[in-house]
């Protein structure tokens, strides 16, 4: 079997020798030195550009990328990048969302040596690439550590992990998902409610709401979308994950994140919210067209899951942000947000990072991937964007954008997401099933999630401390 490198990891075709070779040289906790990568490398004959302290060389002649995404409207930016480059090329491949399908066949093509030169993938699920050694550090294509500046802060410590770039960027930024209130304003205002500001309030709405009308719930809480449930917790600052050096703690269960479950236990234990609802299902756009499901803690991308999914309520919702633990602070979570990255097997990484980068800062790929995909631009520029500073009909003619705006400001900073977030919300989500079907506690499930997720890291051949 032939070796080629993989991030300054040289590797063999099997996946067994990929896997062990990337835990060997994941260490600082995904933060790599050049001279550790440099050691896993060992100093083949083989190496080529997929590396760190690569020259990111251009590649002669024509070029043609392939590239995995699946936000709505991508093929139109695609359009215009490719009238604008002849010489390169880019080939859409539209998929599903990302835990939906594309994380595994991204993971089956990057075994094979199949895979995209691009891809799509969250942010939440980079460390996990990184850790299979699927992409490709792009520090040293032109105009990427430059870029820095161009997108908002929090975004890009999520693609550099933290480092400060002296360690390598490993994407760029697409969009993120600061979380607000979306809620059926003609309801609220027919039951005297204003929009809750702090959890107490919203669960007084809770209790008002259910005693109004038999089967009307303020909001559903999913078993499939853990990772909203994070973006509940990230809100309360209780990462699921802390690192030290070279050693990762798992810190999912913790007075903050208990603080969240307690809390939303005792609604469901209450019945106040919707528990037999999915998240992005047609029960739950039925209920929001019927008026039985009355608001959703979402992200800034939302606004077009509503407007899309239960046109017949169009000008009765509103936006407001998001109840606080305590009256008068300013707190947003995030939920979702997506990079476009490199992927490891792509034999024109300048020609791919330079796509990566007119997709996500061009203001004619901004606008399209707003009007058409809904997505809340990662880079400064995009929040400038005409259609973020209007009214929104749907909404009743609210600013909505002016409150994600807000919201993305008070993101913090410090979340640190795990190398296994893929195990971690499987865990959660489980759990969540369990709990919301009456066989389990959202406490209980923070507890298993949290010794599950550090056995899962234990396998890896990560440090963990306890």
């Amino acid at each position: 079997m032939a070796l080629r490198t993989r991030g300054s990891i040289t590797l063999r075709s099997s996946a067994v020798r990929r896997g062990s070779l990337a835990r060997r040289c994941l260490v600082g906790g995904l933060v790599l030195t050049l001279t550790a990568l440099t050691a896993c490398g060992g100093g083949s004959d083989d190496t080529t550009d997929s590396a760190a302290g690569s020259a990111c060389e251009k590649s002669s002649g024509k070029v043609t990328l392939d590239y995995w995404s699946w936000v709505p409207g991508m093929q139109q930016a695609v359009d215009v990048w490719n009238s604008e480059n002849p010489d390169v090329q880019v080939k859409l491949r539209t998929t599903p969302a990302g835990n939906a399908g594309t994380y595994q066949n991204m993971s089956n093509a990057l075994k094979a040596d199949k895979a995209p030169d691009l891809g799509q993938i969250e942010y939440d699920s980079l460390a996990s690439f990184r850790l299979k050694g699927g992409l490709k550090d792009i520090a040293k294509c032109d105009g990427v550590t430059e870029a820095r500046a161009k997108f908002v802060d929090w975004t890009w410590a999520q693609v550099d992990f933290g480092a400060g770039g002296e360690d390598g960027v490993w994407a760029v930024p697409q969009d993120t998902g600061p979380m607000a209130l979306f809620y059926r304003k003609d309801i609220f205002d027919q039951l005297g409610l204003a929009a809750p500001t702090t959890w107490e309030e919203y669960e007084a709405a809770a209790r008002k709401i259910k005693a109004a009308k038999k089967g009307q719930y303020i909001t559903h809480f999913s078993q499939t979308d853990p990772n909203w449930f994070t973006g509940l917790l990230w809100q309360n600052k209780a990462p699921m994950f802390e690192r030290s050096g070279d050693s990762w703690k798992v810190t999912v269960d913790r007075p903050e994140s208990r603080r969240v479950a307690d809390y939303w236990q005792r609604l469901i234990d209450d019945k106040l919210v919707a528990t037999d609802l999915q998240g992005f299902s047609p029960a739950l756009y039925k209920a929001w067209n019927d008026g039985e499901v009355v608001s959703w803690i979402s992200a800034a991308w939302g606004y077009s899951t509503i407007r899309d999914n239960a046109k017949s309520t169009s000008g009765k919702w509103a936006v407001a942000p998001m109840p606080q633990w305590e009256k008068g602070r300013q707190q947003a979570g995030n939920w979702g947000g997506s990079t476009t990255a490199v992927l490891a097997d792509s034999e024109h990484p300048a020609e791919a990072a330079k796509f990566a980068l007119w997709l996500n800062t061009d203001a004619k790929a901004l606008e399209i991937l707003n009007r058409e995909g809904g997505l809340y631009p990662a880079a400064k520029a995009g929040l400038e964007l005409p259609a973020l500073q209007q009214p929104v009909d749907f909404y009743g003619e609210q600013k909505v954008f002016d409150v994600f705006a807000d919201a993305s400001a008070n993101v913090d900073t410090d979340f640190t997401w795990g190398p296994t977030m893929t195990d971690t919300y499987r865990f959660l989500s489980d759990g969540t099933a369990k709990a919301t079907g009456g066989g389990s506690t959202l406490g209980e499930v923070l507890k298993e999630t949290d010794a599950q997720s550090t056995e899962s890291l234990r396998k890896q051949s990560l440090d963990v401390t306890d």
